[in-house]
């Protein structure tokens, strides 16, 4: 009997975003062969902008262990996480939307919107490497400055990213993370939402939750769980070692979530990130967070979501001119590595 013939690669379809990835198997590397040191950039606590804090706009928040304070006099010298304006915003405040049209094809809006930066205080201490307690503050934080920012004036989605290394965008060695206000809600998004609602429409159901249920029951592609979230290796992941933080129970909404989820989260980011740390070398990586828009209405059949992208590869032609990724390890080999860690 002739043996059968296996394809070196494989297409793996992403039901949210509706496109295609290309799992390249057979120019698959070993897990461990991911595994680089990261060139660090080191900067003196002298000349870090984020180390002396006196000389910057008011803060939006300050926090001390995990608790909000007061910003009557100042900013306090033992605080532990603190957020304050961008002090070069490519979206500002206004009081008002100003579109305009040029001919008959171009249009534009001034970028009006908020922009922030949550900054830790250790100047070489990254996420990975902080307590459970810490994460947690951070989380906090995020959701406050969320709340804070959600109704006001033309904002209508909030985005909250964090670059991890100069190849991941980090300009400033100093961990630390990004909040941006927009008016409008970006086209990959609105393409999430719109597959969310067209499955829910057919099966009265969430898809993010069907799936959960399945890789719950597979067990093939998660890293890890507790009480309240997922930390998995999506089936089509975009990226060798792409990791999604998924809350078990629905919810559109991040800025809903509790005290004691956010406590679990913080657990889920801990064992994500030290995996990631620890398994690849400390890789420069991106992660950001997916929630329903802050624009006042409905969106049941959406779940919100963090995803960390660790930068194990450069998109080359292939990539840039399709739009279709390529990764060269199957999810569930990655999930395999990274649970070990």
């Amino acid at each position: 009997m002739a043996k059968k013939f296996k394809f070196p690669s494989e297409l793996r379809f992403d039901l949210m975003s509706n496109d295609w990835v290309v799992i390249a198997t057979g120019r698959a590397k070993r897990p461990d062969m991911f595994k680089t040191k990261r060139k660090t950039v080191k900067v003196s606590k002298r000349n870090c902008p984020f180390c002396s804090l006196s000389e910057k706009e008011k803060p939006t928040l300050v926090m001390i262990k995990g608790k909000e304070i007061p910003m009557d006099n100042g900013v306090p010298k033992n605080w532990t996480t603190i957020v304050i304006p961008n002090k070069y915003p490519a979206f500002i405040p206004y009081p008002r939307l100003e579109p305009r049209n040029e001919g008959e094809f171009y249009k534009t809006i001034n970028a009006v919107g908020f922009q922030e930066v949550l900054v830790t205080k250790s100047h070489t201490r990254h996420m990975a490497l902080l307590p459970v307690q810490h994460i947690k503050e951070i989380i906090s934080a995020y959701r406050l400055r969320y709340i804070s920012l959600m109704n006001k004036d033309f904002v209508n989605h909030i985005s909250i990213f964090h670059n991890h290394g100069s190849e991941a965008g980090a300009s400033v060695v100093h961990p630390h993370s990004q909040i941006i206000t927009t008016p409008l809600v970006d086209a990959d998004v609105k393409k999430a939402f719109l597959n969310a609602k067209k499955y829910y429409q057919k099966n009265k159901q969430c898809a993010y939750c069907r799936m959960n249920k399945w890789e719950q029951k597979t067990k093939k592609r998660i890293i890890f769980e507790n009480k309240e979230f997922l930390v998995i290796c999506p089936f089509a992941s975009k990226a060798a070692f792409q990791v999604i933080i998924s809350p078990k129970k629905h919810s559109p909404h991040f800025e809903q979530i509790t005290e004691q989820q956010r406590e679990y989260l913080a657990e889920a980011f801990k064992v994500a990130l030290y995996s990631i740390y620890k398994g690849l070398g400390d890789p420069a990586y991106n992660f950001y967070l997916h929630t329903a828009p802050a624009d006042g209405k409905k969106y049941e059949y959406y779940h919100w979501h963090w995803t960390i992208i660790p930068k194990t590869s450069t998109w080359a032609g292939f990539e840039i001119g399709t739009e279709m990724e390529i990764s060269t390890i199957e999810p569930e080999k990655a999930a395999e590595y990274l649970r070990k860690q």
